[in-house]
């Protein structure tokens, strides 16, 4: 049997965890015995392992060199002489090597200290991270290292706020997204895992790789192109780098997400780390400089995040959808028509003016349970939720199921209609 040098004189296989005395349970731990939702040794690799003991501050401690390493967990020695430590193998080439990795995970699982949770996470499921940081006075004498409650919501909003404008650059690089592509976007976030730093101040989520990696690269092109149009901006007056940065995935959406990071703080930044089990994605490097942001980064980002807004033209589309309200101020002449769009752009609705006549076989439409289709332009302000310019409207044939459910729709929405009728 390969053992370490240094385990007991019975034989035993020294323990993965080194507990102070009293030592709590961590929020893994079960009622009674070891938790049972920590991830599977056999799948562990115990390399990923140590990368991210190092990633969340671990230190390690010396062990049997190519055999197996001790860490301690971050932050000053624990009272009396007791530290909590765990044994990791370097390898699975020994027989007792599935074993240490046993130990080392339930002593994570029942650890107290916070980073002990996120290893597991990330063990568990892959995940590249993004932490942002924001310096933020503090609240009152003796709260040292905590942060005011509307500054913690300001970290999630606008942490929120940048994952989106991530999202968005995935599915398009463009100036100003507005409506389109948002609700694909956002479905995009549903699997972020979410780890709050203590105090406030920090905020960390886990992408999970399979579904998120490309959000992450996005946004780390993008942070890296934003902070350098703003130094160009800073020095040059110029807006140049903000039109060539579009490429990168800066936006509108991303110009405010990060107004928002910064605005009320001293100081923001933002760091990517990728999830050690997948490696580093193409084109990036292994361990990526943190962004970082000052109050004095605003009025160039302001003035972007305006200018992409102002530039962002509109756009010529052909969309099919159903009629959900309609509106005009008398019984006869135009009238405005909201559609729920089922093709022909990235919104969920549009707004549009039409004629008496396309009003007319608008209404017709959804009253015999078809949607129509229409031509126009798909305008920039307002988010590009109203089209303009609106030509041949007209009714679509669907299938009868589709066209029963457009009429469920219909009675559901009865008093939309009666106003359409009385004209209120």
């Amino acid at each position: 049997m390969h053992r370490p040098m240094d385990e007991p004189a019975d034989g035993a296989i020294p323990s993965a965890t080194r507990p102070r005395p009293g030592e709590p349970a961590g929020p893994w731990a079960g009622p009674s015995g070891p938790p049972g939702d920590i991830p599977d040794p056999a799948r562990v690799d115990p390399a990923v392992l140590g990368a991210l003991l190092a990633r969340h501050g671990w230190r390690r401690r010396g062990g049997a060199a190519g055999r197996y390493s001790r860490w301690t967990p971050p932050g000053p020695p624990a009272p009396h002489g007791g530290v909590t430590s765990l044994l990791v193998p370097d390898t699975t080439a020994f027989p007792d090597s599935e074993d240490l990795l046993g130990e080392a995970l339930t002593a994570l699982a029942r650890s107290a200290v916070p980073s002990a949770r996120d290893v597991l996470v990330s063990l568990a499921v892959p995940s590249d991270a993004i932490r942002w940081w924001r310096e933020v006075p503090e609240p009152a004498a003796g709260t040292a290292g905590a942060a005011g409650w509307a500054q913690a919501e300001r970290l999630h909003t606008a942490a929120r706020q940048i994952l989106l404008a991530g999202a968005l650059a995935v599915r398009e690089r463009t100036g100003y997204h507005g409506a389109r592509h948002r609700r694909r976007a956002g479905a995009a976030l549903d699997d972020i895992l979410v780890g709050p730093e203590p105090g406030g101040r920090e905020l960390t989520a886990y992408l999970p790789v399979e579904a998120g990696r490309a959000v992450v690269v996005r946004l780390h092109h993008a942070l890296h192109a934003a902070r350098e149009a703003v130094d160009y901006q800073r020095a040059t007056g110029g807006f140049d780098a903000f039109d060539t940065a579009v490429g990168a995935g800066v936006s509108r959406e991303l110009t405010e997400a990060l107004v928002a990071l910064v605005r009320g703080s001293e100081g923001a930044g933002i760091a990517l780390e990728w999830a050690p089990a997948a490696g580093t994605p193409g084109g990036c490097p292994p361990r990526p400089e943190p962004v970082e942001f000052s109050p004095g980064d605003l009025p160039a980002l302001r003035r972007a995040g305006a200018r992409y807004l102002r530039n962002e033209p509109a756009v010529t589309v052909r969309i099919t959808g159903t009629v959900v309200r309609m509106r005009r101020s008398a019984p006869c002449g135009p009238g405005i028509v909201r559609l729920r769009v089922l093709a022909g752009a990235e919104v969920p609705h549009v707004r549009l003016e039409l004629d008496e006549e396309a009003y007319r076989i608008a209404g017709q439409a959804h009253l015999v349970g078809l949607p129509v289709r229409v031509e126009g332009r798909l305008e920039s302000r307002g988010g590009f939720r109203r089209l303009t310019r609106t030509t041949q409207v007209v009714p679509v044939q669907v299938d009868e199921a589709e066209r029963d459910r457009l009429m469920k729709s219909l009675q559901e929405n009865v008093d939309h209609f009666e106003e359409a009728c009385t004209g209120e």
